[in-house]
């Protein structure tokens, strides 16, 4: 099947909006899991019981990303309100250099009302530690249908402790609703420490400090990669043709002591949702990239389907790849998964129920078979219990 080719019509459904999850469950450990075995049966369980249901030996990999207060509002002096959504750092463009500057930033920026702001600096005031802090922005140069905005402050306070102050979290804009003081503790996992996601691994938020023990007394290994999601996530495919859609990147950081763990194979490996998945697929392909002495700084979109691509086992693409790293692996991803695509890292994925004509749903769709994606998901459309999308139950696939 070439990827290419697939129409998006045929991964529409029908989602009411009654079915949508405008809030997390009080025990977020305590939703719906539905299970696809190997051997393509169903079973509905409580997600509690995922330690037991994971195979045994397993290998959980977990995406360590933590959402920032990427929403910047300022008043101009007009009454004008300007909204700044912060997406990925420009200069400096690492984001742990980025977080730890003292004087300014330069993010990517979507900007609202912005024909309310063509020049000139914005100015707000906030309070860190109880000192008072001037924050201006600036709009420095226009890249496709964003701005690249300066962040100055005074006080001498890192950028973390300014978007944190000023910032507000984001949450899907398909909740239609408000960000409330819940969605702060909510919408971040209890594995998340890396700041840099401007939208929640929601797989990831089912997991309570409880049910990890469990995992670990299981014997089941924990893992941790970082892939800082970017609002492309929640870009529908618009293009008639999977062809036609420009997947967004995001960043990728992998340890040198997980790879090295990855190549020996010793385990079935579980990723906690899609981008723990587009993680672990992409550093085989950027194996294979380093094995044909091409760059490694972004995985193209098609790279995987490209007929020149060398088709290595993963022993000898993530040897490749460790030659050309030190004690990290920090790259970017563009990689589209869909229907054709052949999986060569993941045994098993957590993940949610996502919108119908999604990137998302290509994924499952490319990990369960193309034909097997609507009976699992007519399966839990036929149980009015069943939640859909980000604060929804969740799903454990496995090959």
């Amino acid at each position: 099947m070439n990827p290419q080719e697939i129409s998006i019509e045929s991964f529409d459904y029908p989602l009411p909006d009654g079915r949508i999850a405008r809030h997390p469950l009080a025990e977020r450990d305590r939703c719906r899991l539905l299970v696809r075995n190997a051997d393509g049966t169903l079973s509905t369980h409580v997600f509690n019981e995922v330690a037991e249901l994971l195979p045994q030996n397993a290998m959980l990999v977990c995406n360590n990303t933590r959402v920032i207060n990427a929403r910047l509002r300022f008043r101009k002096e007009s009454g004008a309100l300007i909204e700044i959504f912060c997406l990925e750092p420009v200069r400096p463009v690492d984001y742990a250099v980025s977080f730890a500057s003292e004087e300014s930033v330069e993010w990517q920026c979507f900007v609202g009302n912005s024909k309310r702001w063509k020049e000139g600096l914005l100015r707000g005031m906030i309070e860190i530690d109880g000192h008072a802090v001037t924050l201006t922005a600036e709009r420095v140069e226009k890249i496709d249908n964003a701005s690249v905005v300066r962040l100055s402050w005074t006080g001498g306070f890192s950028f973390a402790q300014v978007i944190a102050a000023a910032g507000e979290l984001p949450i899907p804009p398909y909740l239609n609703r408000a960000t409330e003081e819940s969605d702060t503790v909510d919408y971040q996992t209890v594995f998340s420490r890396i700041d840099g996601s401007v939208a929640a691994p929601t797989a990831g938020l089912h997991f309570t400090p409880a049910l990890l023990e469990e995992v670990d007394r299981r014997g089941i290994v924990r893992r941790e990669l970082t892939l800082h999601v970017g609002a492309g996530t929640f870009q529908p495919v618009k293009a008639d043709n999977i062809g036609q859609h420009v997947m967004h990147s995001e960043f990728i950081s992998v340890g040198r002591g997980l790879i090295e763990e990855l190549a020996r194979g010793a385990r079935p490996v579980v990723a906690v949702g899609t981008t723990s998945v587009r993680t672990l697929e992409s550093i085989y392909h950027l194996g294979c990239r380093a094995y044909q002495g091409l760059d490694i700084d972004e995985l193209p979109q098609w790279y995987p389907y490209d007929p020149s691509h060398p088709r290595l086992s993963v022993a000898e693409a993530l040897g490749a790849l460790l030659g050309r790293i030190g004690d990290r692996l920090i790259s970017s991803t563009r990689v589209i998964i869909a229907p054709g695509y052949d999986y060569r890292m993941v045994n098993g994925i957590i993940t949610n129920f996502h919108q119908p004509r999604s990137t998302l749903l290509l994924l499952v769709s490319a990990f369960v078979g193309a034909d097997n994606w609507r009976p699992l998901y007519d399966f839990a459309l036929a149980d009015p219990a069943y939640r859909f999308l980000s604060y929804g139950d969740a799903c454990l696939l496995l090959r």
